[in-house]
């Protein structure tokens, strides 16, 4: 299914099955959501709707311009045009857009009259460095100059962390602060997670990056969005890891996992971090999902969850989003699954594979 056809199809009937248990009488509880059209957005959409909230999105308009059944839509930027926000009240936002500090005061300043909770969602990556876990409490990066709004893969992790500032200025005491780690599953744009289930169920020799048994977190997208209104419903606030439990989950156990889904004759291949690096084989770009347990990033797949699971975080077993993710995978036009975003390309891979047999 596509983005639209779960907001559509799932979102439409939740909308109906709350309508009719509350006896055709509108939902009390109002939330908005910043974004709302990618990823995360649909998944939170559809959780708010079937739970009995009236949702409504702000957006660009770009992807779904005629909007989205069951749901209102204004139509704004987050650079200064928040006018159709004025004047309107919400008990919660979740912020899923967020990614300029800047951005994110305007929002949260505007909205902090107007809504009881702010939902920021962030990241991990704003954590100073990974060379040991990161609780909640560890030092976040910092930019020299607090200005640059320009997002890049060194400005990324601390522009976030000034966004997670902004809007706990605006509304100290009322904000939630989340950090996922890698969000997966259906409809993920990125294919980080995508292309393992989708390698494998190609079959053939398959290169698997370090050791079976290295760490790797992630945290379905289905789980974040039915925790996140779990929170608001319950007027959660503070700072929250989601990521799975450090050592749930191996690299040797997604792969296993997706052999297993595909139904694959895949044969796995173990090639060590040594050997990847001197053939310049990037994790986390080239090798989605894994990072090799040491150096100066060797901690980032062991980053503490205990915050998060005593306020209720769920975690799926990984087959289950392994499964569900190659189901909407083989479901997308052909030339999109041919195009993965993410991954070795084939040719690549049988390259490296060569040199790894003949060393």
């Amino acid at each position: 299914m596509t983005r639209r056809d779960i907001l559509k199809f799932g979102g439409t009937a939740a909308l109906a099955a709350a309508s009719s248990a509350l006896g055709a009488t509108p939902p009390s509880r109002r939330l908005l959501i910043l974004g709302g059209t990618s990823f995360l957005g649909p998944q939170l959409t559809t959780s708010a709707l079937s739970r009995g909230w009236q949702v409504t999105h702000f957006n660009r308009g770009r992807r779904d311009p005629d909007g989205v059944p069951g749901v209102e839509t204004l139509t704004g930027d987050r650079d200064a045009q928040l006018d159709a926000l004025r004047g309107r009240e919400w008990d919660a936002v979740v912020d899923t857009s967020g990614y300029v500090p800047r951005h994110v005061a305007l929002s949260a300043g505007l909205l902090a009259p107007a809504v009881g909770q702010y939902v920021f969602i962030s990241s991990i990556s704003v954590y100073a460095g990974f060379g040991k876990p990161n609780d909640e409490s560890a030092p976040v990066g910092k930019l020299a100059d607090e200005t640059v709004e320009k997002v890049d893969g060194e400005t990324y992790g601390p522009l976030k962390a000034l966004c997670e500032a902004a809007a706990e200025k605006a509304l100290p005491g009322r904000t939630t602060i989340i950090r996922p780690g890698l969000i997966v599953g259906p409809l993920d744009p990125t294919d980080r997670f995508t292309y393992w289930p989708a390698r494998v169920a190609r079959g053939g020799e398959v290169l698997a990056p370090g050791a079976p048994g290295d760490p790797i977190q992630v945290i379905d997208v289905r789980d974040l969005a039915e925790w996140t209104l779990s929170l608001v419903e319950r007027k959660v606030v503070g700072v929250f890891n989601a990521v799975s439990p450090p050592r749930r989950f191996t690299m040797g156990g997604l792969l296993q996992d997706c052999v297993t889904a595909a139904g694959s004759a895949a044969t796995l291949t173990w090639v060590d971090a040594a050997f990847l690096a001197a053939q310049k084989v990037e994790p986390w770009s080239d090798m989605p999902v894994w990072v090799p347990p040491s150096g100066g990033d060797g901690a980032i797949s062991l980053t503490p969850a205990d915050r998060a699971l005593a306020a209720g975080m769920p975690v799926r077993p990984l087959i289950d989003t392994v499964r569900d993710t190659l189901a909407w995978f083989q479901g997308l036009p052909g030339e999109r699954r041919g195009a993965l975003r993410s991954g070795l390309r084939a040719e690549r891979e049988r390259e490296v594979l060569a040199a790894w047999h003949k060393r």
